[in-house]
C-alpha cells in the first residue's frame, strides 16, 4: 500500500490552500481567541447565529478541534477528509446564509451572494474528493 502524500507537491493547489488556513486556525488564530481575546469581545457563529461572551468561549474548542482534525486530514489526505470537509462547508454554507440574512451587517444580496459561493466551493470540494481515496493510484 502507498503511503499518503505529505508534501506540498503531492496534494493539489486547493488542498495546500486549506491546509495554510486550517494550520493557521489551529496553532496561531483559535489559541489566540480562546485564551486571548477578551471574553467581552469574543464570538463565535455556528449554522449563521452568532453566539457571545462566555456561549462564544463555550464552543471555541470545538472549532480548535475541527480545525487541528481538517489539519491533520489534509496533511495526511485521509479518506475521511472527503465527506467531513463536505459536511462542515454545508455547515458554512448555512451560516453565510443565515448570518446575512438575521446579522444587522447583513443583507438578502450577501446571503445569496455567499450562498452560491459556497455552495459552488462545497460542490467543488466533494466532486475532486476523489482525491482523498486510497485506491487512487497515485
Amino acid at each position: 500500500m502507498e503511503s499518503r502524500p505529505e508534501t506540498a507537491l503531492a496534494r493539489p493547489w486547493w488542498a495546500n490552500a486549506l491546509l495554510v488556513f486550517c494550520a493557521f486556525m489551529t496553532i496561531v488564530y483559535t489559541p489566540w481567541d480562546l485564551f486571548v481575546k477578551p471574553v467581552a469581545r469574543d464570538q463565535e457563529v455556528w449554522f449563521g447565529f452568532v453566539l457571545t461572551g462566555w456561549w462564544a468561549k463555550a464552543t471555541e474548542p470545538l472549532h480548535w478541534a475541527i480545525y487541528g482534525l481538517f489539519t491533520y486530514g489534509l496533511w495526511r489526505m485521509r479518506p475521511w477528509m472527503r465527506l467531513w470537509g463536505t459536511v462542515y462547508l454545508v455547515q458554512v454554507v448555512i451560516a453565510m446564509v443565515v448570518w446575512n440574512l438575521l446579522d444587522a451587517r447583513g443583507s438578502l444580496l450577501g446571503a445569496v451572494a455567499s450562498g452560491v459561493l459556497f455552495a459552488g466551493a462545497t460542490v467543488a470540494y466533494w466532486r475532486a474528493g476523489v482525491i482523498f481515496d486510497e485506491s487512487v493510484a497515485r
